[in-house]
């Protein structure tokens, strides 16, 4: 969740960021999203719940018998439109069946799950469909709260959707949810600057800082504050370096060498003349401006950046082009985050059956490609990737795609709002990290958290 830009107005980052992490961007998904000294590791959700579930009043819940089943779909604020059009595109087709209610939850991303865990703790009937971040789906399908996907809902959900997005929905070799959106970053760039982009973190390193001796514009801005940002940033350089942070079961930490690797890079560009000044507290929004302000050479961001450039700094935009993301080791492309939105029926829905139906049709390719083109958020049915209408808003729409595909997923753990606490804690700021060190103190700390031990920082 991502998680977002503003032009156009992105349904979410996400990444976002957005995920990032979460829709377009991710910007400020999870910043100041640390919990009180000495509070006890646990399963935050549920905690939270608990304390909330007995003064809970479920809303109104739909239909007195008769005329359509009125479905209530609780989603992050949309301000572009693209959210109202899926849903009264689907009313229409629904043949009278069902009609959607548009149930807006809070802006923030920590919010938006806050509101959802109290309801669904207190088995609120009313709640029919619900938008995921990306890192949810654990916590939700382990309490019980999201119902599975099988048969012809589940071959449906999986026929044409990007294999990396779909995993994101999978917990425990079982389907929870069917991806909406999803979302990935790229490599910015100034040709004006450099004539080629660089295709390794050494290459843009070395770029940056030639142009840092030659008295221009030079910086590389990427999410260095400590939030849910930075925790993207390693697991895409862990992933990169042929690693990952859990094992599949999310019951120990796999970290290794692949950790110090990616540790070692983040270490050397925050202690180099690349590094933008503020990067202990910059954010996507912030790696954004200071691009478009002229200060930065590159910057690995969410696609939220083209349209924004585009409009805020018509003269710079003409030499604003894209790339890839740098790799981590030479010749092995990198695996980028992914980010987004999927799409999971309630268990306390009292009409699933129909929930299942609304959720397909909400994320078809129609309503995809309203999404990607009003509201700016990359699609997850791989066919829409080679549709023109997507190109004009999307002139950077195979890399996207390349990214999307060669993507990696956080780590998928019900105790993941602790474990990306843990890990934004221990490589934020980046110049205070000591890779050997670092990476056993992130050993130990997951550890304790996947045992649900010790204090959140």
């Amino acid at each position: 969740m991502t998680e977002h830009g503003a032009r156009p107005a992105p349904r979410r980052p996400a990444g976002r960021g957005g995920s990032g992490t979460g829709g377009i961007g991710g910007i400020g998904r999870r910043a100041g999203r640390g919990a009180p000294p000495g509070r006890r590791r646990a399963w935050i959700g549920v905690a939270v719940a608990a304390l909330a579930a007995s003064g809970l009043a479920a809303c109104g819940t739909a239909n007195a018998g008769t005329g359509p089943v009125t479905l209530n779909y609780y989603l992050y604020p949309d301000n572009s439109g693209a959210t109202q059009t899926a849903i009264k595109n689907c009313d229409a087709q629904s043949g009278g069946k069902y009609t959607i209610s548009y149930q807006q939850l809070p802006a923030a991303s920590d919010g938006q799950r806050q509101q959802l865990v109290r309801r669904l703790a207190a088995h609120d009937n009313t709640i029919d469909i619900m938008g995921l971040d990306v890192t949810w789906e654990s916590e939700f399908a382990q309490a019980g709260w999201a119902a599975e996907w099988t048969g012809a809902n589940k071959s449906q959900a999986e026929n044409g959707t990007l294999k990396p997005a779909l995993e994101t929905a999978i917990w425990k070799g079982k389907l929870y949810a069917v991806p909406d959106n999803s979302n990935t970053q790229l490599l910015w760039y100034r040709s004006d600057l450099v004539k080629k982009p660089p295709a390794t973190w050494a290459e843009m390193i070395s770029d940056a800082e030639r142009l840092a001796k030659e008295g221009k514009p030079h910086y590389i801005e990427i999410q260095g504050a400590q939030y849910e940002g930075a925790t993207v940033w390693f697991n895409t350089m862990v992933a990169s370096a042929g690693g990952t942070i859990l094992n599949p079961d999310a019951t120990k930490t796999t970290l290794g060498a692949p950790a110090v690797k990616a540790l070692s890079i983040m270490k050397q560009l925050a202690s180099s003349a690349a590094a933008d000044p503020s990067l202990d507290v910059q954010m996507e929004n912030q790696n954004r401006l200071a691009m478009e302000a002229g200060t930065a050479a590159f910057q690995l961001n969410y696609p939220f950046v083209y349209p924004a450039m585009k409009l805020d700094n018509p003269k710079l935009f003409k030499s604003f082009k894209w790339a890839l993301y740098p790799e981590v080791i030479p010749g092995q492309p990198a695996k980028v985050t992914i980010g987004g939105i999927d799409l999971a029926v309630s268990s306390y829905s009292q009409h699933k059956a129909l929930a299942f139906q609304a959720a397909l049709c909400l994320r078809d390719s129609q309503n995809q490609l309203i999404g990607a083109t009003v509201g700016g958020t990359p699609p997850t049915i791989t066919s829409l990737y080679n549709n023109p209408k997507l190109f004009p808003d999307y002139p950077f729409h195979a890399d996207i795609l390349k990214a999307l595909q060669n993507a990696s997923v956080r780590p998928k753990s019900p105790v993941y709002q602790v474990v990306s606490i843990d890990v934004s804690h221990l490589v934020a700021p980046a110049n205070g990290i000591n890779p050997a060190a670092t990476e056993q103190s992130m050993v130990s700390q997951l550890g304790e958290a996947l045992q649900s031990k010790g204090l959140v920082p």
